[in-house]
């Protein structure tokens, strides 16, 4: 079941976070003319070849891996429900001179749009804590397979819903079972910028807003694993591709984690190897 006053919640909370998120980030117009890219190697390798293919970026908060995936020859479309994120994505695309479309709007009620406008795309791409928002699992799928092309794909690369049982300090405390009934908090989207730091500034780490707490709630469902996968296959999508990873790309999420090569973040050095993203590619059929 969709829950907009939810949504709503949020979408004001990353209007906040987000503002504080970019003030941590040097000069990111100038980071991209000079050939910059905010991706990784896993989503480049589950993505493949982008050249003529048309990318919709479901919730590509403030554009900078939607950028990039056009920098790799598609024509994006990014979408995302934070008025303060898509205004600096669009901001961005006019600096830079790298073209992409950016629609502010929540997901579900663009996939509405999409659907009646007969709007299809190559592939349907969504990353690194979106999945996370969604109040209904199901009908994201549904919505990702009414816009793709026959053949096409959508592709996840995330984070790993089993690490978020954990709390800062890698103590168990939320099930993995809630997504239905979600996660509520006070204070919703943090400053997770200031906490990676460089590696999730590669334009250059500045100081910039300082002990960020967000005035809004925010309300997170943590799906499972098999929640994800099954929706889309009740979508009518057929599964091809599902990894784990033992590293977050970029993200200190928990306390104590170390950072590896090409931006790789791994738990503390006593714990063990620990799912912390998986990635997906689940085809529409020809």
């Amino acid at each position: 079941m969709l829950r907009k006053d939810m949504h709503e919640d949020n979408r004001r909370s990353w209007n906040a976070a987000t503002d504080a998120h970019n003030s941590h980030k040097a000069d990111q117009a100038a980071f991209f003319r000079g050939g910059g890219s905010t991706l990784y190697p896993d989503e480049i390798e589950l993505l493949g070849d982008l050249k003529g293919k048309t990318l919709v970026h479901l919730q590509c908060n403030s554009g900078q891996d939607t950028l990039s995936l056009a920098r790799l020859g598609a024509t994006v479309t990014g979408v995302d429900i934070s008025d303060s994120a898509i205004a600096f994505a669009q901001k961005l695309s006019a600096d830079t001179g790298i073209s992409g479309q950016f629609i502010r709007s929540d997901v579900y009620d663009w996939f509405e749009q999409a659907a009646q406008q007969g709007q299809k795309f190559d592939i349907a791409f969504s990353s690194y804590g979106a999945i996370v928002w969604l109040s209904d699992i199901g009908a994201w799928a549904k919505g990702v397979a009414s816009i793709l092309k026959p053949g096409g794909k959508v592709v996840i690369l995330d984070f790993h819903p089993y690490p978020m049982i954990f709390n800062w300090d890698w103590k168990p405390e939320f099930s993995y079972f809630n997504g239905q009934q979600g996660q509520h908090f006070d204070n919703g989207v943090g400053d997770y910028v200031a906490i990676s730091g460089e590696a999730l500034a590669p334009s250059g780490y500045i100081e910039g807003v300082k002990d960020f707490i967000n005035p809004h709630p925010g309300h997170e469902f943590n799906w499972s694993v098999s929640e994800i996968i099954m929706a889309l296959i009740q979508a009518g999508l057929a599964l091809r591709v599902f990894k784990e990873y033992p590293y977050f790309n970029g993200a200190k999420l928990f306390n104590d984690m170390r950072e590896g090569e090409n931006g790789r973040i791994y738990p503390p050095e006593n714990m063990p190897d620990l799912p912390l993203m998986y990635g997906i590619v689940a085809e529409k059929p020809s």
